[in-house]
């Protein structure tokens, strides 16, 4: 599986398509509201929702839609980002509903090397979020710095850190 991609493996107009989608429940919208401190009835108050809101029901919070999707990305975008430079714009363009469900994808931008390092780049790509209908919900641009072959060659590779397993009693590995 892979797991973000180096500065080489980037191509100006290229699509990710992010999968699977997430489908937003009440709880989950509830509990990130929650987490962050964000009190507000649109998101909380069903009551309050029906009674005074154009949508008649509650929305979900936007933070949370842009997280999904951030994350959604990261497989294919920034698993291996030496650094989340920028988010240069945010709009949520629709509201996301409970029961919703979030697809996205990014399409790459540009590609700018690093004139400080020769063993990176910036990548600049723009990730849309939409429902099961279709309806875009969400857009942002975002930079990343990402390493190049080089960077990742010098430690340690595709999975930098990770350990080699020990024989033991419980299991002798390569040992026998």
């Amino acid at each position: 599986m892979q797991f973000g991609r180096s500065y080489e493996e980037f191509e100006v107009g290229a699509t990710y398509k992010h999968w699977p989608g997430k489908t937003v429940t009440e709880y989950d919208d509830h509990l990130f509201c929650l987490l962050t401190m964000n009190h507000h009835p649109l998101h909380l108050d069903v009551n309050y929702a029906t009674e005074t809101t154009q949508f008649g029901k509650n929305v979900v919070v936007g933070n949370y839609v842009y997280s999904i999707l951030l994350g959604m990305s990261v497989a294919d975008v920034s698993g291996k980002a030496i650094a989340n430079l920028e988010v240069e714009s945010l709009r949520h363009v629709a509201p996301t509903f409970h029961g919703d469900t979030i697809y996205g994808e990014t399409t790459v931008l540009d590609k700018t090397e690093s004139k400080s390092k020769d063993d990176r780049g910036v990548v600049y790509v723009e990730t849309i979020g939409y429902n099961q209908d279709g309806t875009i919900v969400c857009i942002f641009r975002r930079k990343v710095m990402v390493p190049k072959n080089s960077y990742l060659e010098a430690r340690g590779g595709e999975q930098p850190g990770r350990p080699v397993p020990r024989p033991d009693k419980n299991w002798r590995g390569a040992a026998d």
